[in-house]
C-alpha cells in the first residue's frame, strides 16, 4: 500500500513538472526579451512591461485580457489601453506604485478580476514583474490560505524580487 502510494505521488509530481516545463518553454520567440516573462500556468502570463508590438503576439497566443499594475503616471506617453483594445483584448489597470499599495483591497481587486476572467488567458504585468509577484504571493496567502513560506515561493515564481521583504512583513508581521 505504501509503495503504491509513493508511486502515485511520484507520478503526480512528474506530471506537474512536465506541465510546468511545457509552460516555461512554450513562449513564442517574438516575446523573447520581455523582462520577467513567465507562463506559470495554462491561462496566465506574467511579465514586465511588454513593448507595443508584443500585444499582437499575446493576442495570437489567445490572451484575451491584460491587467496592468503600473500607474498611468509611469508611462505618460504610452496608451497601452488603446493598443490592447485594438488587438481585441480587454484592458484593466490596478495601479500599484510600490510597497504602500500592497493592500488587502488591491489583492481583492486582483482576485475579483481574475475570478471574473475565469479560464480565459490573461497577461498580468508591471514594469519588471516584481509587483506581479508581490500581489500573487499575497493573494496566495490571504485568499487561498497558503502558509507564508509557500506564498513567497508562489510570488517568486511570478516575479517577486525587491518587494519580498515587504511581502514577508505583511504575511508574518516581522
Amino acid at each position: 500500500m505504501i509503495r503504491s502510494t509513493m508511486k502515485f505521488y511520484l507520478a503526480l509530481w512528474l506530471a506537474v513538472c512536465s506541465v510546468s516545463a511545457v509552460f516555461a518553454t512554450d513562449l513564442p520567440v517574438e516575446l523573447n526579451g520581455i523582462q520577467g516573462l513567465q507562463h506559470p500556468s495554462e491561462n496566465l502570463y506574467t511579465a514586465g512591461q511588454p513593448p507595443p508590438a508584443s500585444f499582437a503576439v499575446f493576442a495570437k497566443e489567445g490572451v484575451r485580457h491584460v491587467i496592468n499594475l503600473r500607474p498611468p503616471a509611469e508611462t505618460p506617453d504610452f496608451n497601452e489601453a488603446a493598443i490592447v483594445t485594438q488587438e481585441n483584448m480587454a484592458y484593466y489597470n490596478i495601479p500599484i506604485s510600490g510597497a504602500a499599495d500592497l493592500t488587502r483591497d488591491n489583492v481583492m481587486l486582483l482576485d475579483n478580476l481574475l475570478s471574473k476572467i475565469g479560464d480565459e488567458k490573461v497577461l498580468l504585468h508591471c514594469s519588471s514583474s516584481n509587483r506581479v509577484g508581490a500581489l500573487v504571493a499575497l493573494r496566495a496567502a490571504w485568499i487561498d490560505g497558503a502558509a507564508a513560506e509557500e506564498a513567497i515561493k508562489v510570488g517568486q515564481r511570478h516575479g517577486l524580487t525587491k518587494l519580498q521583504p515587504k511581502v514577508e512583513h505583511l504575511l508574518t508581521g516581522q
